[in-house]
């Protein structure tokens, strides 16, 4: 009887209990159930994303290395695509990059200056933008667009200091400005010591009457 009367104290605490905290336990069970669901699909969905901007961007790569109308279409879509469907990708930004180099290549400078203007205002890389930058400097050099050009090449990041003055340097002895031209080249020279490309530039310091 003693022992009936136990159980039954314990099952009457545990009515009670439930009747006081089930709803809440449940709740966080189902909270902390759904949470690992949740962690695990959104795993899934990066990974599956990440899968499907990793093929596009071999599409793209591979339609580089061909020629004709067709590989450029191919370029152009898996660009866009990239862009469009998955624009926080890793891959998508050095596609638009390699995309922006192809067309340039094929003389298609319009959808090549969209690339690079792109990547700069979207890129989630933030350490090609920088590159982007100074490829956008190049392609307006190009179209003779001298104040756009120069205008990508403020604030130069240290690491390209040397490089953003060298394209300086193209840019304003393109528009006749000599001295300030062998000035910007001075600072890439300086900034570039002892690599094999200061000795294009001080030929082209040379070629505009020396130092």
């Amino acid at each position: 009887m003693a022992y009936d009367l136990e159980e039954q104290e314990k099952l009457d605490a545990l009515r009670a209990w439930w009747d006081r905290y089930g709803t809440l336990s449940s709740a966080l069970v189902f909270i902390v159930v759904a949470a690992v669901v949740g962690w695990r699909g959104w795993q899934w969905y990066q990974g599956h994303e990440a899968a499907q901007a990793m093929s596009y961007f071999e599409a793209l790569e591979n339609a580089t290395g061909q020629q004709g109308a067709d590989a450029l279409a191919r370029i152009k879509a898996a660009s866009e695509t990239l862009r469009k469907d998955y624009p926080r990708s890793g891959y998508t930004s050095r596609a638009v990059l390699v995309a922006a180099d192809a067309l340039q290549a094929r003389n298609d400078t319009t959808d090549a200056r969209a690339q690079l203007e792109w990547l700069i205002k979207n890129s989630s890389d933030q350490a090609l933008v920088p590159l982007a930058r100074l490829r956008l400097a190049g392609l307006l050099l190009e179209q003779k667009q001298y104040d756009a050009a120069l205008a990508q090449l403020r604030d130069a990041p240290a690491p390209y200091a040397g490089l953003y003055a060298d394209r300086r340097g193209d840019i304003l002895a393109a528009q006749g400005k000599k001295d300030e031209a062998k000035a910007a080249w001075a600072e890439a020279v300086k900034a570039l010591a002892g690599q094999s490309v200061v000795q294009v530039i001080q030929l082209k310091i040379d070629a505009l009457g020396g130092a």
